[in-house]
């Protein structure tokens, strides 16, 4: 790829006759929008939306003990998810900072799959090979530009799949399969997961079928109110359930980047125990970077939270300072790091923020601009 040139997924074509608003998203041209956020968002939570993440990353770690290597340099417990499960987990660097999350799928005793967020493929992929048993009873395989990745989420979704592809590829919440025959002869693999906290699946499938399965997806799930969806209501449908966002809610002090002007330099260089986020986290087994973990756990201070604001106003955004009610105006309790507008609650204003010595149901004032601030209550996400 040379400098500048954007990377056009196997999907593109089907995006253009769709009419997408293209946009450059870190050195990908991918949809922002079909027909508007608000519309392909209300659709995701009332019926089905079907995105392409085939800019995600996809990486196959094979060997002897595999799930016991993962879990050494992970948060999670990887030894105790059984093959045909999924999971979500942090990895951490040496000094306890979030270097990237990302869902895996166990596929078999010495197989797991994994995602990793597009712009960190190649800094996990350096991670990951670091880190490598000297014996070589581990390996790991770059699939990702070889994968295309369709996300189908919804209440219908799993409607939708099994119109599409048959029952015996309709799976639950956090299961995982080899995609089984089906009308259209595609292989690949399939997990009940996805970015909008709806129930649904990603399916992954060599490029050259990933159009195939896009316009059957489409044609089957149309009547049942299926529509295609960017970028820009995946972020919103991500930020109501109040999912981590990686170079936004968390940044690897790794990657020498300057974060948002609005932000002290170092705020989004962040551990597990600050970013709030239970069910990635088992402190009972050793893993890289586990005694900051710790020490914040201990500490408790500063906390990722949910701020829904109870007035109307320029909605929350990065970099808004957040301040305690009657109290010294000079005293900022924190940022946020992800807000905007909610679709779903008739565009009340939501965010998530780091925030120091804040207890749940605490009203503070988000500082929207340099002479307007919008009253917000600290909540446990999700808001819908």
């Amino acid at each position: 790829m040379e400098v500048g040139e954007l990377v056009r997924t196997a999907l593109y074509d089907c995006h253009l006759d769709a009419n997408a608003k293209m946009v450059n998203f870190h050195g990908f041209e991918l949809p922002i929008w079909y027909t508007s956020i608000q519309e392909e968002h209300l659709a995701c939570r009332s019926a089905a939306g079907m995105f392409d993440v085939s800019h995600m990353g996809f990486f196959s770690f094979k060997g002897n003990n595999v799930r016991q290597w993962i879990e050494s340099i992970s948060t999670q417990r990887v030894s105790s998810f059984v093959s045909g499960r999924c999971g979500y987990t942090h990895f951490l660097d040496h000094d306890g900072y979030i270097i990237d999350d990302m869902i895996f799928g166990v596929k078999s005793d010495d197989c797991v799959l994994g995602v990793p967020n597009a712009s960190m493929v190649p800094i996990m992929w350096d991670w990951f090979n670091s880190l490598l048993p000297d014996d070589g009873s581990i390996s790991i395989e770059n699939l990702s530009d070889e994968t295309s990745i369709i996300a189908l989420q919804g209440p219908k979704s799993i409607e939708i799949l099994a119109l599409a592809l048959g029952d015996k590829n309709k799976i639950g919440r956090f299961k995982c399969q080899n995609i089984e025959s089906n009308q259209i002869d595609i292989s690949g693999w399939i997990q009940g997961t996805g970015y909008t906290g709806e129930s649904g699946v990603e399916i992954f499938v060599p490029n050259n079928k990933a159009a195939l399965l896009w316009n059957l997806l489409i044609e089957v799930g149309n009547p049942l109110g299926l529509v295609p969806v960017g970028l820009g209501a995946r972020d919103t449908l991500r930020l109501e359930k109040g999912y981590l966002l990686s170079g936004q809610d968390f940044l690897w002090p790794g990657l020498n980047l300057e974060g948002d002007s609005s932000l002290p330099n170092d705020f989004l260089f962040r551990d597990t125990a600050e970013t709030n986020v239970p069910f990635g986290l088992d402190i009972e087994h050793n893993f890289i970077g586990r005694d900051r973990v710790i020490r914040s756990l201990e500490s408790g201070k500063i906390k990722w939270h949910g701020l829904k604001c109870l007035e109307r106003g320029p909605s929350p955004r990065l970099g808004h300072q957040i301040k305690r009610i009657d109290s010294d105006d000079s005293e900022i309790i924190g940022y946020v790091s992800s807000g905007g507008p909610s679709p779903s609650l008739n565009r009340t204003g939501i965010a998530m923020a780091y925030l120091s010595d804040v207890e749940l149901g605490d009203e503070v004032w988000i500082q929207a601009s340099s002479r307007r601030r919008i009253k917000a209550e600290v909540v446990v996400p999700p808001f819908v």
